[in-house]
């Protein structure tokens, strides 16, 4: 039998893609469709920040920081979209939220495997306790213990380090390193840009928990969370979260005691 010719809509699977959209609140709220499109757009990029991390981890295994840097490029102007999502969800307001939030429950965005898959995959995994509200499927929690076991973006980054002659066997040699790098900068450029592009990296994104949490807050106050955290106070405490700590940490340490600021001290 013939095949029917490639199509955009069959390439892309369009009309299976317009078919997940299905709100359950009765009778219908109009914002509904709005909040189901923009959680599947955060999935969607995440799934596309997760391809560019992996290739980041390969590339940095193989010494390769030139595409190291075009996979940040790609993540970076990933995160300024997933960040002005958030204008597009507060042109809903707090009344047309809670016209069908409460159907959503027990569905929270806590739940998001993906989004502890990149926590993972960088380096964050002190917060195993999450694991216990993911509601996953078989696939979903055999990707999250990969990504548990596998190396992270950060072991790869010591990886590179120490194959360029760095000490990276401590927290302390690890700012030294940190350290050498930014007041040499023009020696370990390579290495410098590097560094940048993930302190950028976990900068965008707590950016976005940022805005996120101001956006919660916005529309639902302190009422709790629909997956049964305490909202807004719980999101708050996710902004200590960070993949890569000495990169921040080693800022004060730069420019002598009182860093080489400018003069009112900033």
């Amino acid at each position: 039998m013939a095949t029917a010719p490639l199509t955009y809509g069959s390439y892309l699977k369009i009309p299976e893609l317009l078919s997940l959209q299905q709100p359950l609140s009765d009778p219908p709220q109009h914002d509904e469709t709005l909040f189901i499109l923009i959680h599947q757009v955060y999935e969607l990029w995440f799934k596309q920040t997760l391809h560019e991390l992996d290739a980041a981890v390969r590339f940095l295994d193989a010494d390769d920081v030139f595409k190291v840097a075009k996979a940040f490029r790609r993540i970076h102007a990933i995160q300024r979209i997933l960040e002005m999502q958030v204008d597009v969800l507060e042109t809903m307001t707090p009344q047309d939220f809670n016209a069908f939030r409460e159907g959503l429950n027990p569905a929270s965005g806590f739940q998001s495997a993906q989004f502890r898959e990149i926590e993972f995959r960088c380096g964050l995994r002190g917060n195993d306790k999450a694991l216990a509200h993911l509601a996953l499927t078989a696939d979903e929690r055999a990707r999250v213990d990969r990504r548990l076991r596998e190396p992270t973006l950060y072991d790869a980054l010591k990886g590179y380090l120490t194959r360029r002659g760095f000490d990276v066997s401590s927290h302390d040699a690890i700012l030294a390193t940190f350290r050498t790098v930014y007041e040499n900068d023009q020696q370990h450029y390579a290495a410098y840009l590097l560094l940048e592009d993930l302190i950028d990296f976990d900068e965008r994104l707590l950016l976005w928990r940022g805005r996120h949490i101001a956006m919660v807050e916005r529309m639902i106050g302190m009422k709790p969370g629909t997956g049964g955290s305490l909202g807004v106070p719980y999101l708050q405490t996710t902004l200590q979260r960070r993949f890569f700590p000495e990169l921040w940490e080693v800022r004060t340490l730069l420019g002598g005691p009182y860093g080489a600021g400018a003069p009112d001290g900033s």
